[in-house]
């Protein structure tokens, strides 16, 4: 917010009486007929009249005017409109709407409105110094400068007896009076809430892994360190239960006990391991577990979805970076590994998960040896698909090391480190528009911008707060910060009404023509007090010091009403364009998916003809190279024929030609014969 930043040079209440003293508020009740009306509109005037008596006497109790009094009338039903708005609230709108009209007020009240007028203004209202009244209480703002870093602390005296129901401040991060022995600094410990109270168990200090357990009361702000016994492992076991010292480890409530799941140790087992605590009897044991147990590893992330445990990926005892899937069910104690269909996230550790609407689990950043992620994945744990889609707002950078959790539909992130510096903003995202935003910034190397420190969630008063412990920023922190979520950003799911589709990746269309819900919605908060004060002005016809009449402010706000409900009108009419553009696009998607798997059908079908041709050459020519080898064969045979006919009839020519002659001239057997 911009009163509580420090640049200004004034704390909370001396920036708003400094600017009412700009607005020409003296202090009294009746300071705003002729100098104040003079430089606003009348609209305007009387809201800043029930706000300044509002933040400075509180809410109205003054009898009500005569009805012949319309202007004294008009502002006693403004001031009366405002309820019991808070006296910090009715400051902050002061402020804020005095910087609307008049932007540069500040420099000009700088040199116009002596300091001592200020202080006059601030003597006469007594409700400063964090004094309450009526039931409110003004918070005392001081910057500290230390070590760390300069933080702003914005206190209330009655935090210290109260505990932090009676804060007014939103969207900011303070230190709580703290009592009770601190655990030790650390950081990658493990933290959760159950009955109103934060436990704290093992982490990491000066590279030494720990493993005592601790308690801060959330309703009284104390530390109290829990004397842990050591019992019998749980399911037909009877060894004792050893709880090693570790970090990176994850801690879960689970039926009013803690679980322990996890972590680096001294010396890792293969597999996995479940511990339980049980605050009543304040004893450590081993859960036994069914299936095939993952491997052992730190910096995973742990989700409670239902009665299961989801674990993704982390980084085991060889420091190989993991990015398997693993269920185990709690009814069961049975580990299920699952392998998912799409593309999963990249091997990591130390990021952050999330779950919405008990279906879709959300896991952000981490790191891995070498560089730092600022990617969203999404894991339909029905469909066991995984899809990344596109991230709106204001994209965080990557990160490493930071905690987040979960109030409604939003999620909140904070803190985690690039390798090179801490993350100063505490951001959020609606995890049915998948939307980011910053919530607020620190500054400094404080522990709310370090890695490893935890965040948890817990309710005061019907409203939730968000307490973060420890980490590291090249120092170990014990601190504890707590930060009271805004109704914007609570309540901003709410307004969009628009669950996550079942294809996460389709929210990017579904939201292209959405505006910027945060200042939106504080607008039209701002515009709901503005309708407030007015309602209540008497619309009689009588002029207010000569200026505006009531007829014509009426008739102004019926013509801005007009300009809304055109305006809304618009937005209608785009939200039905783009209702009916999607429409189209998915049936022209349908028709084209239907086409395309023809097409693969018809291609499917060819590449089998394809391949049986192929098998009909193939024997063909098998059949060929047969038929070659049978000729070549043949023709040998013929040529080896050809020759043995010829050498027979050349023996008998021969043997013909020898008879003749023997005849003539005898043969030497016949000569022997007749001898």
């Amino acid at each position: 917010m911009a009163m509580a930043r420090a640049s200004s040079g004034l704390a909370y209440p001396e920036r708003f009486y400094a600017a009412a003293t700009y607005a020409g508020f003296d202090g009294s009740p009746n300071s705003t007929d002729t100098s104040v009306s003079s430089k606003f509109q009348n609209d305007t005037a009387l809201l800043l009249y029930a706000l300044y008596q509002q933040a400075a006497i509180g809410p109205c109790n003054a009898p009500k005017p005569s009805t012949w009094k319309a202007v004294e009338l008009s502002k006693w039903k403004s001031w009366q409109g405002l309820g019991n708005m808070a006296s910090t609230e009715a400051m902050r709108l002061f402020v804020k709407i005095l910087e609307e009209e008049d932007p540069g007020w500040y420099s000009r009240a700088s040199n116009s409105v002596p300091e001592s007028v200020v202080e006059a203004q601030m003597n006469h209202n007594p409700k400063v110094e964090s004094v309450i009244e009526n039931g409110n209480s003004y918070p005392e703002t001081k910057t500290v400068s230390s070590e760390k870093g300069s933080v702003i602390e914005t206190q209330d005296k009655d935090v210290v007896s109260e505990g932090l129901g009676s804060i007014a401040v939103y969207d900011q991060w303070i230190a709580p009076p703290i009592s009770g022995q601190r655990p030790k600094a650390r950081y990658e410990h493990g933290a959760t809430v159950i009955q109103h109270k934060m436990y704290v168990y093992g982490g990491n200090h000066n590279g030494r892994y720990l493993n005592d357990l601790h308690v801060l009361d959330l309703r009284s702000w104390s530390w109290s360190k829990v004397d842990a016994k050591f019992g019998a492992d749980l399911n037909e076991s009877k060894s004792p239960a050893v709880v090693t010292s570790c970090a990176g480890h994850s801690l879960i409530p689970w039926e009013n006990k803690l679980l322990s799941i996890a972590g680096h140790t001294k010396d890792p087992s293969e597999t996995m391991q479940v511990k339980v605590f049980d605050p009543q009897s304040c004893t450590w044991s081993t859960l036994k577990t069914y299936g095939k147990a993952p491997v052992s590893r730190g910096g995973q992330s742990v989700t409670l979805v239902g009665t299961s445990l989801v674990i993704f990926g982390g980084q085991d005892a060889k420091r190989s970076l993991l990015n398997d899937l693993h269920i185990l069910d709690l009814e069961t104690m049975t580990w299920d590994e699952i392998d998912a269909i799409g593309v999963p996230p990249s091997p990591r550790s130390d990021h952050a998960a999330a779950v919405h609407a008990e279906r879709y689990l959300l896991i952000f950043g981490g790191g891995s040896h070498a560089t730092c992620f600022n990617d969203l994945h999404v894991l339909d744990l029905q469909a066991m698909e995984w899809t990344r889609p596109t991230q709106q707002g204001e994209i965080p950078s990557p990160r490493a090391g930071h905690a987040g959790v979960t109030v409604g539909e939003n999620w909140f992130i904070v803190g985690g480190g690039d390798n090179k510096s801490g993350v100063s903003e505490t951001i959020v995202l609606n995890m049915s528009t998948l939307v980011w935003s910053v919530v607020t910034s620190v500054e400094g190397r404080i522990p709310l911008a370090s890695e490893g420190l935890s965040l948890v969630v817990s309710s005061h008063n019907g409203e939730d707060i968000l307490v973060s412990f420890g980490g590291y920023n090249g120092r170990y922190s014990n601190d504890v910060n707590v930060l009271k979520p805004s109704h914007k950003s609570t309540l901003q799911g709410k307004i969009m009404e628009s669950p996550l589709p079942d294809s996460v990746s389709a929210v990017h269309n579904a939201t292209n023509g959405t505006r910027d819900l945060e200042s939106e919605f504080e607008v039209g908060q701002e515009g709901k007090i503005r309708e407030i004060v007015m309602d209540n002005v008497d619309p009689e016809p009588t002029k207010l010091k000569g200026e505006v009449s009531s007829e014509h402010l009426l008739a102004t706000l019926k013509a801005e009403k007009e300009e809304l409900e055109s305006s809304l009108n618009k937005e209608k009419f785009q939200t039905a364009q783009l209702k009916q553009e999607s429409a189209e696009a998915y049936s022209r998607n349908t028709d084209l998916y239907k086409e395309l798997q023809s097409v693969r059908g018809q291609l499917a079908a060819e590449q089998s003809r394809c391949f049986k041709l192929e098998v009909d050459v193939a024997e063909l020519r098998q059949k060929l190279q047969t038929m070659e080898a049978l000729q070549k064969e043949l023709e040998l045979l013929q040529r080896q024929k050809a020759a043995s006919e010829q050498a027979a009839l050349n023996a008998k020519q021969k043997q013909g030609s020898a008879g003749v002659w023997g005849w003539l001239a005898g043969t030497p057997g016949q000569k022997e014969d007749e001898a």
